[in-house]
């Protein structure tokens, strides 16, 4: 039973963690918590939703297209709702990132309506038993493409031009445009790159639950938010911990409590880590200026 429930959490914690990176990414740019960006999680299982069932394509090029077409979505948000209130208040921007989930979350409905979807069965369920444990391809798969893409993300973000250009615009904005590069630009790459990773866990849970509906960002990109918190926001090994934390305890409260308090678990969880240690696992102190 205990480790069943530890590869469950291991295979949600690490949805978690693809989610709470887009977090991470957009606060350590610019200090910004973007709460519209769970609804890119759902629009990504949406999008290849449509792809497969209705244009009839295959898996992977359902795939591509969901992602790069979150990706463009993510630009567009940075453009529209983010770009103009920049060196605003923070309660503006918390405002617009509000506005823009309940905006995308509504344009999902009227879309594809409000019932729960059966996403298609693309991947056959094969089930391997070692002992009492059950282990599906499904989780497998999870996995390995979860843990892929954030070796991708770290190898962007610490081995490429535009991952440098990413962590000196985190720094100082300022400075960085006057070596000459482009930060408008490195800030929207930043949103495309979060909403790829976001589009890519929504779609692999369509297919580990074979469900989707147009409310599901809403719980995960809270509790992706809860993540990103404990492992320390803005901090991208903290945050990837943090999210298979957070998937280890909630899989281990359903199996050995009950399956009814592991949501209340993860903010349960957030008040803990604020009151003990704000700035999570990994978080530093940092002394703003003035």
């Amino acid at each position: 039973m205990l480790f069943q429930q530890i590869l469950n959490g291991l295979t949600i914690g690490s949805v978690y963690a693809l989610v709470a990176l887009g977090y991470t990414l957009a606060y350590g740019i610019l200090g910004l918590i973007n709460f519209s960006h769970g609804e890119i999680y759902m629009i990504g299982a949406f999008i290849a939703f449509t792809c497969i069932s209705i244009l009839g394509l295959n898996i992977w090029i359902s795939l591509i297209i969901a992602i790069l077409l979150c990706g463009l979505i993510g630009i567009l948000i940075e453009i529209v709702a983010f770009r103009s209130i920049r060196h605003g208040a923070r309660s503006s921007q918390l405002i617009s990132a509000i506005g823009v989930s309940v905006l995308l979350q509504n344009t999902a409905m009227l879309t594809w309506g409000s019932g729960t979807k059966p996403f298609p069965q693309v991947v056959p369920t094969q089930i391997n038993k070692i002992n009492d444990l059950v282990l599906s391809n499904l989780q497998i798969y999870i996995l390995i493409t979860a843990v892929a893409l954030m070796v991708i993300l770290y190898f962007l973000l610490y081995k490429s031009r535009i991952g440098i250009a990413m962590r000196a615009t985190s720094q100082d904005s300022d400075t960085t445009s006057l070596m000459g590069i482009n930060v408008n630009r490195v800030i929207s790459i930043t949103f495309a790159v979060g909403s790829i990773l976001g589009a890519a866990a929504g779609i692999l849970m369509g297919i580990y639950y074979n469900s989707i509906v147009f409310n599901m960002g809403y719980t995960v990109g809270l509790k992706a938010f809860v993540a990103a918190i404990l492992g320390g926001i803005g901090n991208i090994p903290g945050t990837m911990l943090g999210g298979v934390i957070l998937g280890l305890v909630e899989s281990l409260a359903a199996g050995f409590i009950s399956s009814q308090y592991k949501d209340a678990l993860a903010f349960l969880i957030m008040i803990i880590v604020l009151l003990v240690k704000p700035t999570g696992i990994f978080g530093k102190k940092e002394v703003e200026k003035v």
